[in-house]
């Protein structure tokens, strides 16, 4: 494999980084989520130009030996021309409507910018109940990984033309953060219509680009302004959630400028462009990622402040003695939130019981589960290897 200083153009007025030059040698798929004020001109036309630009830069990534998905919005914006529509429609049925026409549009675009390299791509439109579902999840999994073996370019969306509240995904910079659950040493690029994250409102002329953010947390939300996309769902407040569910399971992630001219060859040469949130500790496996992001949690269970410990300082199952109350109705193998007494989700599991043995033993110590259940085969309530530490602000983002 080439390396990036190698393969990429070098712009002279920015340096490659070491940082910035590790992650992207250490990183075996790039996952690039492109918004749609990035790719919709201002009369809401898709704009060709960038796209076949931006497919020319993928085809770079391609051949320093990555695989590359794309998270493509743009579908409802492209939508928006085809249907003579001057702004965003606001029912349901008007935006499925435009969906349905631009996401056709938008393919075809792909198609032809990456025909041009004789590269070819597949189309995939998901909703929130494809990853929700884990016989669903590992389909989607598996097909990703199937097109990587023939060469192909995935190109994603939410399937905008069928989705409601009950299985919207929400935006597409959190369906990026779910698919990096899919796919091997992911690096995850948001393209946006802004340089990055700022200090300070990106219009204000005192604002500073942030560069570097090493330890994401939720004192990012202080950089929010409240504006939303004109075009796309949300602004950067769910950048931001997104971000930071990427980081807390060991993905780093580069918010970036997709107007700005040779951007994703710059990221690949380690040039320091956009903001560059680093990952919180070592990659999780899959598994947990999955059991963090994607399972929909079908009830919760509250803790006290011993088993919070348990959890939390040193890496313990979760036992029946620690166990306050349960919430909602759920069967052996469902995913649940556990919450400390105040409210707090610190944690995503899998349950060894049904909601209705799980209130029977609350409180119990180990020996006595025996008397009550008539049997007992898992020691556990949630074992340790189904169980994932959730950030909360992460969690308040699934």
């Amino acid at each position: 494999m080439t390396t990036p200083t190698d393969s990429f153009a070098s712009d002279p007025t920015s340096r490659p980084t070491p940082l910035r030059t590790e992650l992207f040698a250490q990183s075996q798929t790039v996952i690039v989520k492109i918004g749609s004020n990035v790719l919709a001109r201002d009369d809401d036309t898709l704009d060709v130009e960038r796209v076949v630009d931006l497919a020319g830069q993928v085809g770079r990534l391609i051949q320093s030996g990555r695989k590359v998905v794309i998270v493509s919005s743009g579908a409802v914006a492209a939508g928006l021309g085809i249907l003579n529509l001057t702004e965003r429609p606001q029912s349901l049925p008007e935006l499925q409507a435009a969906a349905a026409s631009g996401q056709t549009h938008l393919m075809k675009t792909w198609g032809d910018a990456f025909h041009r390299q004789s590269l070819q791509v597949a189309q995939l439109l998901l909703t929130i109940d494809d990853f929700r579902h884990r016989s669903r999840y590992l389909n989607v999994r598996n097909t990703v990984r199937a097109l990587f073996d023939f060469g192909l370019i995935p190109v994603i969306n939410e399937n905008d033309s069928i989705s409601v509240d009950e299985i919207a995904v929400g935006d597409n910079d959190q369906l990026a953060s779910m698919i990096a659950t899919l796919v091997p040493r992911p690096l995850m690029v948001i393209l946006s219509s802004i340089d990055g994250l700022f200090d300070g409102s990106p219009d204000s002329p005192n604002s500073r680009l942030i560069s570097t953010v090493e330890q994401p947390g939720e004192s990012l939300l202080q950089h929010v302004t409240g504006t939303t996309s004109s075009r796309g769902r949300g602004g950067m407040a769910t950048k931001l959630k997104a971000i930071l569910n990427a980081v807390s399971t060991g993905e780093s992630v580069i918010l970036a400028n997709g107007r700005a001219p040779g951007i994703l060859d710059k990221i690949a040469a380690g040039q320091d462009v956009g903001t560059v949130f680093v990952a919180r500790g070592e990659s999780i496996p899959a598994w947990k990622r999955w059991i963090a992001l994607a399972a929909q949690p079908a009830g919760r269970i509250t803790v006290d402040d011993g088993a919070v410990r348990a959890l939390t300082t040193q890496g313990r199952s979760l036992l029946a003695v620690g166990i306050r109350s349960v919430n909602h109705t759920f069967a052996q193998g469902a995913s649940v939130d556990i919450a400390d007494q105040q409210g707090t989700v610190i944690a995503r599991g899998l349950v060894n019981y049904s909601s209705d043995e799980i209130q029977s033993i609350a409180g119990r110590k180990s020996a006595e589960l025996p008397s009550i259940l008539g049997h007992v085969p898992y020691g556990e309530v949630v074992h340790r290897d189904n169980m994932m530490l959730v950030d909360p602000l992460a969690s308040d983002a699934g």
